[in-house]
């Protein structure tokens, strides 16, 4: 438990960071700092939840995004 309590991103779900990545950038900035198509082709929460649960290296990018935004 001792180890969560410095991790930025504990308790947060990757739909809560994400929405707020929108929130912050819009789709069009998300896309711009993050190169990934679920961002510019037809962009919804859904579709790129899914895309993300699914490709660990741009779920690293979205968190480290969130992180530098937020933390």
């Amino acid at each position: 438990m001792s180890t969560q309590q410095n991790n930025p991103l504990h308790g947060l779900t990757l739909e809560k960071i994400l929405t707020q990545l929108v929130e912050q950038y819009g789709w069009d900035g998300l896309h711009r700092r993050i190169k990934v198509n679920c961002f510019a082709n037809d962009p919804s929460i859904k579709s790129s939840l899914k895309f993300l649960r699914k490709t660990p290296w741009a779920r690293d990018k979205v968190e480290s995004l969130y992180v530098s935004t937020f933390a």
